[in-house]
């Protein structure tokens, strides 16, 4: 019965990369945008999308959607080209200094500086993917560093995931193909092709969950430009975490096969589910 089965099916993870696993289940399973920004802040800020009147909240899913449209566009225009780097800290002064904008002039900022800091945001996350072996050449590595923008929406505070990422992962698949084989071979990506406008459709939903966690937070007058910086380097920060856990993972799928990955990724997130419950 088992004739014909991938060796990589009979391996077992090392010691190392079982650890590599844990690490990327804790980020992708308990990342919190909210306890973050409290981190960088120095207040407990609340559960802040929820501050924002439905008028702002479709302003702020608008600004997502034009910051990932930015994004699409430099992912297939020069992503490839770049030359590898760690400029994991460069990206998170120039963060830094575009939130300090949005802290000085409030939502209204979010036009201008979301598609800055979503562009920042692609190139560190590109460094991560490359440093865990993507081969940012291949179309479906770059529709994975704009998938990371889904996985920091949280529906509540402190919550696992809603479903998991691998539940997640489910739900992007299909789009995740149908956009990877659009770009295939293209120079120029347009973001109104139905391939591709299904897929930012449901990234920029989840992403645009946390842009209203950040936008609340930096409407609040006492934030001010200080604290609004402080906020975008906590905003790049968390989806830095969110594309190590997500690279490690598909680094072990490739090494080990997606099947042996799954189930000791669910494993995982089961046991810290039970334990948090």
């Amino acid at each position: 019965m088992t004739q014909g089965l991938p060796q990589a099916a009979f391996r077992q993870l090392s010691e190392a990369d079982r650890a590599a696993l844990q690490s990327a289940v804790d980020i992708l399973e308990r990342m919190s945008f909210v306890e973050r920004m409290a981190t960088a802040t120095g207040r407990r800020i609340g559960f802040p999308g929820r501050m924002l009147p439905p008028e702002a909240q479709a302003f702020v899913a608008a600004a997502a959607r034009r910051g990932l449209e930015a994004a699409l566009r430099i992912a297939v225009s020069s992503l490839a080209a770049t030359p590898p780097r760690d400029g994991g800290r460069l990206h998170q002064r120039l963060a830094a200094a575009s939130g300090a904008m949005g802290g000085a002039i409030g939502v209204a900022s979010l036009p201008v500086e979301l598609p800055l800091s979503t562009t920042i945001m692609l190139r560190s996350i590109a460094d991560i993917a490359r440093r865990e072996g993507e081969d940012l050449s291949d179309p479906e590595a770059l529709i994975a560093c704009l998938q990371v923008f889904a996985l920091g929406g949280h529906a509540e505070e402190g919550n696992l995931l809603e479903g998991g990422y691998l539940a997640l992962r489910g739900l992007l698949a299909k789009s995740v193909t149908d956009a990877s084989r659009f770009m295939g071979g293209r120079a120029a990506a347009d973001a109104g092709a139905p391939a591709l406008a299904r897929f930012l459709a449901l990234v920029s939903a989840r992403f645009g969950v946390v842009v209203s966690q950040k936008a609340a937070a930096q409407a609040v007058p006492l934030i001010g430009a200080l604290s609004g910086a402080a906020i975008n380097v906590a905003f790049i920060r968390h989806f830095q975490r969110l594309a190590q856990g997500h690279f490690t993972v598909r680094r072990l799928e490739r090494a080990y096969g997606r099947e042996i990955v799954y189930g000791e990724y669910a494993r995982m997130a089961g046991r810290a589910s039970a334990a948090a419950g």
